[in-house]
């Protein structure tokens, strides 16, 4: 019996499916980024009209996040259970629903429900999408595939905040407007097929080649890829201590640690908190949700440099080309804010400047890779566990600046929080130096490969 997903493609032999494949699933990361940019603008008035304090603004915040969590463990095994694909369409679900339950609170406890099932969601659309879309896209183009997940979330942070701009106060409507992009995704999916590494997972080889000849260029690429599958697909289906095993420790360590640095050295509390602070400094309103909007602005185009890049001088170079100039925009923004804070329209104009350079440089350093590495480092048999912890990383390191950054700068104030972000900023570059390998142009099993023979660390391939 034929797959009904198979079926649905009557598409000509030709890599424009995969790109067609890799946009439909990727709107999941337009929802993930929507809602979670859209609170930045949301809270300014929704603190007046629930009269929120920090710590109920950081609660609000991190509901989304806190969800996240839950919904990033739970997708891996499910998808490694029931497909790529069914669960692709559960997060377009579950981001319909929240987003109307969002859109309609009337206190703030429901309105931190509704953003705890926004987080089911977004978490899942991290662990989920990344994986299905490395794993029908070709090796030589799988980063930029990949890449626009990324693109997708700073994509949707970048409307947010404008959307936010145009609509005021109505943060009804930048809630319930969600609901668009979660339709489009939904009807997307149902025509879109399985990832054909699953199905030989589960034994279904046929229904797989049948899959990616309408993938690849040629049948015979097909077979030759299918061939490859097979040799890493007869390995039992993973356990989580799976995980645990000395060869996938490194695929463990690399992508849990990019997941977790993606959110340590600031980058998500700048894109939630920043009109905020802002405001604080003595911005307007109006001019610090502009001022944060022109530097998601600036990430969108950073992230389309960026997925051309990784798959021309490597994800390793392309994180060691950006994040130091993350480092020096944050010890610089540091100086603005010393003192009173920036007062002169000179000195205010240099901290946008600073902001739109570290959110540039960070999130699309980061932000490009983060979910390309996660989808490529682990073994296929654990593959879907692997990615959900790697996500669940970037959430519980998330959760943990989201409920900490106002408080930290009432703390520590804006200057040495910063610098803070600087210093671990610093200990990422080291990280990514000695232990992220270089997978441009691999295979997956190729990559996996380098893991069984002890030669996955930057530093082995080296030797």
């Amino acid at each position: 019996m034929r797959d009904v997903a198979t079926d649905t493609i009557d598409t000509p032999k030709s890599p424009a499916i995969v790109v067609l494949i890799a946009v439909m699933a990727a709107l999941g990361g337009l929802l993930f980024g929507y809602d979670t940019g859209i609170i930045g603008v949301a809270l300014l008035g929704l603190g007046k009209y629930f009269a929120l304090d920090d710590l109920t603004k950081q609660l609000v915040t991190g509901g989304i996040v806190f969800g996240a969590l839950f919904g990033c463990l739970g997708t891996g095994p499910l998808s490694d259970r029931l497909g790529r694909r069914l669960m692709v369409i559960a997060v377009g679900l579950v981001f319909a629903v929240g987003s109307i339950a969002s859109a309609i609170s009337t206190n703030i406890e429901f309105l931190i429900f509704s953003r705890f099932l926004l987080g089911l969601s977004a978490g899942s659309a991290t662990q989920i999408i990344p994986v299905y879309i490395a794993e029908v896209a070709p090796p030589q183009h799988r980063g930029k595939m990949v890449v626009l997940f990324q693109f997708m979330v700073v994509f949707g942070i970048t409307v947010a905040y404008f959307s936010g701009f145009v609509l005021g106060d109505h943060w009804r409507w930048m809630f319930g407007l969600g609901l668009v992009p979660a339709i489009i995704l939904l009807l997307g999916m149902v025509v879109l097929p399985e990832s054909p590494r699953w199905l030989v997972m589960k034994h279904q080889e046929l229904k797989a080649q049948e899959i990616l000849e309408r993938l690849r260029a040629s049948k015979d690429a097909a077979i030759a890829e299918i061939a490859e599958i097979e040799t890493v697909a007869n390995h039992p289906q993973g356990s989580w201590k799976d995980l645990m095993q000395p060869w996938v420790r490194p695929a463990v360590v690399v992508g849990a640690a990019i997941a977790m640095f993606s959110q340590i050295t600031g980058n998500n509390a700048l894109i939630y908190y920043a009109p905020t602070i802002l405001t604080s400094a003595g911005f307007s309103h109006n001019a610090a949700i502009l001022g944060t909007g022109a530097s998601t602005l600036l990430v969108v185009i950073m992230t389309m440099i960026g997925s051309i890049l990784v798959d021309k001088i490597g994800r390793r170079r392309y994180l060691l080309l950006t994040i130091p100039g993350s480092i020096v925009a944050l010890i610089v923004m540091g100086v603005l804010f010393m003192g009173a804070g920036p007062q002169s329209d000179l000195s205010k104009f240099l901290v946008v400047a600073c902001l739109c350079i570290y959110l540039m440089l960070n999130c699309g350093g980061f932000g490009v890779c983060i979910w390309l590495i996660n989808a490529e480092v682990y073994p296929l048999f654990v593959r879907g566990k692997g990615a959900a912890l790697g996500a669940f990383s970037h959430w519980f390191f998330d959760l943990i600046v989201t409920l900490t950054t106002l408080s930290l700068v009432t703390a520590l104030g804006a200057t040495y929080t910063f610098w803070l972000y600087a210093l671990i900023s610093i200990g990422a570059l080291i990280f990514i130096i000695y232990l992220v390998p270089e997978t441009k142009g691999k295979t997956l099993e190729e990559i996996e490969g380098d893991l069984k023979e002890n030669r996955f660390y930057a530093y082995q391939q080296k030797k």
